[in-house]
């Protein structure tokens, strides 16, 4: 079964555009990352999801249930992020999350605290005296303390220290391991290429692929890093190039036996030829 399933997901806000035609696969037990930078259109599609906003065409499924008919059984199973979250600030860390645990009607209690000791969350605190990092420490104890069968994920290390951030990711890799469905977005390229295992990305609404990272990485371009010389070899379809010193690096898209020759005629000291990095290839797909 498929986790969340979209067909032409569509939302427009009156004449402004929202998210067009968003057809998403995301399957069970996935470790996903939706891929863009803010204004893309990322929070706009979590939201229709999860039926904060309502859509304009299209459909979609969450867990094989259709998100307008069955939105509060699909909500029981999910453990929801979102990139701000706001709560009362007069009331204490521990009020907040019990409070999120009564409205699933769920006893919360072991897992709250062991979540809380993990990311050094001091409950006692009120909400009005914490930093962007504990508030977000707070989101995530909320989203995940139900243990939900699919966690969805708005931009959630905003905020977060890097220890932090190493935390955060190792919970989220041990439910992920359980069986739990983890749809993550970002626009941290890092983060997505070291824990995701499938990615789609979104530009301007729209989504403009969606593959596992694994062949994400698979272009026809190599990032190659000579030393030795400052410039690079005369070859068409050289692009990015940047230089420090006797270093060049440059992406090259041609026939690789015209590379190999070029490089051997030069007095090099060190070469090095590999896949570009997700970053590189989002740079790719965004830029003109």
């Amino acid at each position: 079964m498929n986790a969340i399933q979209t067909d032409s997901l569509t939302k427009y806000y009156g004449k402004s555009r929202g998210i067009t035609d968003v057809s998403l696969t995301v399957g069970e037990g996935d470790f996903f990352g939706f891929i863009g930078p803010n204004g893309a259109g990322k929070s706009t599609t979590i939201r229709t999801l999860l039926g904060l906003i309502a859509l304009t065409e299209g459909g979609a499924k969450i867990f094989g249930k259709d998100i307008q008919r069955e939105k509060e059984a699909i909500l029981s199973e999910i453990g929801y992020m979102p990139s701000e979250a706001s709560f009362y600030p007069h009331m204490r860390v521990r009020e907040v999350i019990k409070l999120s645990a009564d409205l699933r009607k769920r006893d919360c209690k072991r897992e709250a605290a062991v979540l809380c000791d993990r990311l050094s969350l001091d409950t006692e605190k009120r909400v009005r005296e914490l930093s962007l990092g504990n508030r977000k420490k707070v989101s995530i104890v909320c989203a995940l303390q139900h243990k939900p069968r699919l966690c969805i994920l708005d931009e959630p290390t905003s905020g977060l220290d890097p220890l932090m951030q190493r935390e955060f990711f190792s919970l989220l890799e041990e439910r992920n391991a359980a069986g739990t469905t983890i749809f993550l977005s970002s626009h941290v390229l890092s983060e997505v290429q070291r824990h995701c295992r499938h990615a789609a990305v979104i530009r301007s609404g729209r989504l403009l692929l969606s593959d596992s990272i694994e062949n994400l990485g698979h272009t026809d371009a190599k990032r190659v890093t000579i030393k030795g010389v400052s410039e690079p070899p005369v070859l068409e379809n050289i692009k990015d190039l940047t230089t420090d010193g006797d270093t060049a690096t440059f992406l090259y898209r041609g026939d690789t036996k015209a590379l190999l020759n070029a490089l051997a005629a030069l007095p090099l000291t060190d070469v090095t030829i590999a896949d570009p990095d997700l970053e590189e290839i989002f740079m790719h797909y965004y830029g003109d």
